[in-house]
């Protein structure tokens, strides 16, 4: 399987769970079940105005995705439907922007993923300078926001954007893999009548109200139904689901591409 179908199949929220960066939480889907990922092609626009965007589509290799930085003007549609079919036509995988978009009926047309702060119907100009292929900054669900630079990773669904610096993909992806792996055996258990309160190694006594573990005990005394493990009560074998070792401060440390 190709590094990107990899990426998309893994999953946003599995990524950021395991060291990938999500960008600002603001970035949505322009149109439902969209997704990709693919090698970021950094985009500088001018305030207002959407002239790197089109050069970006003539200039950015196909299977990449534009990563665009607006300059903080975010209120203009810097995306429309001549644009998204350009891109689409020239084989950019996807965009993500910080700014607005528009013909967002015609965008989910030509089903190219665009990930944006908004919809405006305020038209973008056509003249102005910005940059293409150059590092940009993007907002982040952290403290700090994000530079993505050319070569990096860009993985987008209906959870968010997440960015993986170039050289720790491949770790960021094995320890995803493992996390879902063992979220599916969670998920198996909990459809089998076990508690996500043991599965997750909870403590509830820290909620008021808790009602104590004799009541839990007696809920679960009542569910018959999905298969048991073997070897003891439920729960047995079962070890609580933690965060992946990768913390979220460490991507962006190592390997990174030049500008």
């Amino acid at each position: 399987m190709r590094l990107a179908e990899t990426l998309t199949a893994v999953g946003t929220a599995a990524l950021a769970r395991c060291g990938g960066r999500p960008l600002g939480a603001h970035l949505f889907s322009v149109w439902p079940g969209a997704a990709f990922a693919a090698s970021a092609f950094p985009v500088r626009c001018a305030p207002g105005d959407n002239l790197a965007l089109h050069v970006a589509v003539e200039q950015a290799p196909p299977g990449s995705a534009l990563v665009v930085d607006v300059a903080g003007e975010a209120e203009y549609g810097y995306v429309d439907e001549i644009l998204a079919v350009a891109a689409h036509t020239r084989g950019v995988e996807g965009i993500v922007l910080e700014g607005c978009v528009r013909d967002i009926s015609a965008i989910a047309r030509c089903e190219l993923p665009v990930f944006s702060a908004g919809v405006s119907v305020r038209e973008a100009g056509h003249h102005a300078g910005g940059a293409v292929g150059q590092t940009v900054t993007m907002s982040a669900t952290g403290p700090a926001p994000l530079q993505v630079r050319r070569g990096d990773w860009i993985a987008a669904d209906d959870d968010g954007v997440v960015l993986l610096p170039r050289g720790q993909v491949s770790s960021v992806i094995g320890q995803a893999l493992a996390g879902l792996s063992r979220e599916r055996e969670i998920i198996d258990a909990v459809h089998a009548g076990q508690s996500t309160l043991d599965l997750l190694g909870l403590d509830p006594s820290q909620v008021s109200g808790w009602e104590g573990a004799g009541n839990l005990r007696s809920r679960r005394a009542v569910r018959t139904r999905g298969p048991r493990r073997e070897g003891g009560a439920r729960g047995e074998g079962y070890t609580p689901l933690r965060p992946c070792a990768t913390p979220h401060t460490s991507v962006g440390e190592g390997s990174r591409p030049a500008d």
